[in-house]
């Protein structure tokens, strides 16, 4: 996308009561120039697997090295110093990130020049994104101003959550109905019917708590039950570790390791790779201090925007700019989709420099919020201007 270039409706989403049998948890538990191509310094590990998603040695030091690097420690997260303080180690190799991924703020003057005359279409992750990361994921809470500004950016603009977490989980966390909302990394959408005919294999027509009809798109429908088997024989696996928590996130099982001693880390990874011998229809990544278990099927988060855009029926418009804002491995999925012929813009949110097929980058949730509002601001004051000069 050459970002140097010049040129609603409400989702709904089914509601259910949210108890701690889903959760298992233990108790003592300037402006820069446009960006570039992707930075490529390689701080981003690969995890080794099979074909079948399974780890081939969580034991391996690239394994533990992954899981290290997916929770940066406090001096590495720490904030901007004062200008006239010597700038860290850190913070210069942030602000050299910033060269190829530059400040959706700082450039939002570019960004906005570029975004002119076209509809914006918002996706968002929750996690790290809209809420800060915090040491138990049962309480990801966001503030009421962050549920403004997105508010207010959904009456601007089509919006959706893309989330790891179940799709009911989110839509309680966020509790704006008129958001589209994509649980399980996109493994369930409930979005608008689709204008089309051609609706995938796994789409079926339903309503919504106000009776209204929706699409709900759920690819991985057939390992409903074997994910609840898994996510019991986690439970049981990891119970005697202190700070596991492992969350049943309808098609995908979160593990989180955020409050475990980083010595029985790989323990914990033994672990879940252990169960999962015995699922090779299951494949195991890592986030931010999270391991997570996930079918193996083509279906991501990049695919859950395209079908999004389909059902909008935006997927094929050239005046369409969907933007996406996230902070895990997970979002690069999006960031990829979006990159590729230059069909929209990805956001990454991280304070630390990351390996990204992201364009642009925020530090943190404040910032999100900072971006919305900007958002907003220049969608109404350019209707304004367009009202003003037909006027003329």
């Amino acid at each position: 996308m050459d970002l140097k270039s010049n040129h609603s409706s409400p989702v709904l989403a089914e509601t259910s009561p949210i108890n701690k049998s889903r959760l298992g948890l233990r108790a003592n538990s300037v402006p820069c120039s446009a960006p570039s191509a992707p930075f490529s310094s390689g701080l981003y590990l690969i995890v080794p697997r099979k074909k079948n998603g399974i780890l081939e040695d969580v034991r391996s030091p690239a394994w533990l090295d992954a899981m290290k690097l997916s929770s940066p420690s406090a001096k590495l997260m720490a904030n901007d110093v004062d200008n006239d303080v010597v700038a860290s180690e850190a913070d210069v190799a942030y602000q050299t990130w910033m060269l190829k991924y530059p400040s959706a703020l700082l450039s939002f003057g570019q960004f906005a020049n570029y975004a002119k005359g076209k509809r914006i279409v918002l996706f968002l992750d929750y996690d790290g994104t809209l809420s800060p990361i915090v040491e138990d994921p049962d309480h990801a809470f966001m503030s009421e101003t962050m549920r403004e500004a997105v508010k207010k950016a959904a009456e601007c603009f089509p919006t959706a959550i893309i989330s790891g977490r179940s799709r009911d989980k989110v839509f309680e966390f966020v509790g704006l109905p008129e958001l589209y909302y994509a649980g399980s990394h996109g493994m369930d959408i409930m979005g608008p019917v689709k204008s089309s005919s051609n609706d995938h294999t796994n789409s079926i027509r339903s309503t919504d708590k106000q009776g209204k009809e929706v699409n709900l798109f759920q690819p991985a429908s057939g390992f409903l039950t074997m994910i609840g088997k898994v996510f019991a024989s986690l439970v049981e696996a990891t119970k005697d570790i202190e700070g596991v928590m492992v969350e049943n996130n309808k098609f995908c099982v979160s593990v989180h390791y955020r409050n475990v001693d980083e010595k029985n880390w790989k323990d914990v990874a033994a672990r879940v790779s252990g169960i999962l011998k015995e699922y090779p229809q299951l494949r195991l990544t890592h986030g931010r201090k999270v391991l997570e278990v996930r079918p193996v099927i083509d279906w991501d988060k990049g695919k859950a925007v395209m079908f999004l855009l389909e059902s909008l029926g935006l997927s094929k418009c050239e005046d369409v700019l969907p933007i996406y804002i996230g902070d895990d491995r997970t979002d690069e999925d999006a960031f990829k989709v979006l990159r590729e012929g230059n069909r929209g813009c990805g956001i990454l949110v991280s304070s630390i420099p990351k390996e990204s097929s992201a364009y642009y980058s925020l530090r943190d949730p404040s910032e999100v919020k900072e971006f919305l509002n900007s958002l907003v601001i220049w969608k109404k004051s350019s209707a304004l201007r367009y009202t003003i000069e037909r006027r003329i």
